[in-house]
């Protein structure tokens, strides 16, 4: 059954590739990508794996990155939704943000200090509990509305964009500042090493010599709006966020299933709660992070359910920004639809074999009005959402 379709009325990004949205789009038009090893933080492990830190940018010092992302990111989609303090006041406005690890894994040396029984300064306990990414965003615009923390791996942005949309159906907010942040870490560096899928290349999503993903940062926030409130205040419509779906695979820690039945299942979902055939569909902004298990499950999803459509992974450009992934790429797919092109994959140059289809290798036009953009998550979270043009 179709929902109805919820305006976005503002967008907002920062991450590697620019310090906002319109920054971002450009780079990756113009194929500009610069992995290189981190700079924010040591590590003594004999290979330097690149990654893709976060432009530089005012940071608040009171709070984590993360949550200085969210913020910077939510300034951004709030003023290009034309929005004052006035009009957010008179709204009851909901916030749900998704994250993986960047909520307290910034503060490694305060805990070691406790654990080697010291008494660190608590500043940094004092950030942490400032520092909920909802809370944060919630508090610079006195937003009375629900909000909400959601961490489902690299799915987290995307899940909390579908669950807002469903706040503003259910009557429970008019409008809500949905997206997501994480930032890099050591630990996090050291960690997806550990598990073997990081490239010690520039990432390869989809080609043949793929070795697994580079890291990233930043964050991206969407403004959204019903119907009602879009008459009412004089908002226009950037584009809307037409359906939602997600399903688990219930196959593995961090494997994707390999019938890929879950994407399937949340494809399936968000075609039908948006109301658009799978031959509408223009493109798709795959999660495509360059692992081996990953590029190939989904692959083979798209070539089955989307016969013919082209399709890129975005991440060539970011990295992977884990729980601010869908949100980065959902705000990436928006602006695609709004120019009627997207990007070359970047990194791509040999087909694989193995997956019988090959991504979009230059600046390609499209010109249909909806397009999916996927997001597949340790834990076997699978989630898509379906985004049309205004």
């Amino acid at each position: 059954m179709s929902v109805a379709p919820i305006a976005i009325t503002g967008m907002g990004c920062i991450c590697a590739a620019g310090r906002n949205l319109s920054d971002s789009m450009e780079a990756l038009l113009r194929g500009e990508r610069h992995p290189a090893p981190p700079v924010r933080f040591a590590s003594n492990h004999p290979v330097r794996y690149p990654v893709f830190e976060a432009v530089d940018f005012e940071e608040p010092p009171d709070l984590l990155r993360t949550s200085a992302f969210a913020l910077h990111a939510a300034r951004e989609a709030v003023a290009d939704a034309r929005l004052d303090r006035k009009t957010l006041g008179a709204l009851r406005v909901g916030v749900c943000v998704g994250t993986t690890v960047g909520a307290v894994m910034s503060e490694e040396t305060c805990c070691r200090g406790y654990l080697a029984g010291d008494a660190p300064d608590m500043a940094p306990i004092r950030r942490i509990l400032r520092s909920n990414p909802a809370d944060v965003i919630a508090r610079e615009f006195d937003l009375s509305g629900p909000r909400q923390t959601v961490v489902t791996a690299c799915s987290s942005s995307t899940d909390a964009v579908g669950i807002a949309g469903s706040w503003i159906r259910a009557g429970l907010c008019d409008a809500a500042i949905a997206g997501g942040a994480d930032e890099l870490g050591r630990i996090t560096y050291i960690g997806f090493i550990s598990l073997m899928i990081t490239d010690d290349s520039p990432c390869k999503p989809f080609d043949q010599h793929r070795k697994g993903l580079n890291l990233g940062e930043g964050a991206a926030m969407l403004v959204l709006a019903s119907e009602r409130v879009l008459r009412r205040s004089g908002m226009r419509a950037r584009s809307f966020l037409l359906g939602y779906g997600s399903a688990g695979d219930a196959y593995h820690l961090t494997a994707p299933r390999p019938d890929g039945a879950g994407l399937r299942s949340a494809i399936s979902e968000a075609l039908a709660t948006s109301g658009v055939s799978s031959a509408s569909v223009a493109f798709v902004n795959a999660h495509g992070t360059g692992t081996a298990d990953n590029d190939r499950v989904e692959s083979r999803v798209l070539h089955d359910m989307l016969p013919g459509t082209p399709f890129l992974s975005t991440k060539g450009y970011t990295g992977h920004t884990l729980g601010a992934a869908g949100a980065i790429e959902a705000v990436f797919t928006a602006a695609c639809l709004e120019m009627g092109k997207i990007p070359a994959n970047a990194g791509y140059e040999t087909p694989d074999p193995e997956i019988g289809t090959t991504p979009v290798r230059e600046v390609t036009a499209v010109s249909g009005t909806v397009a999916l953009s996927e997001s597949l998550a340790f834990g076997g979270n699978n989630s898509v959402v379906v985004l049309g043009k205004a």
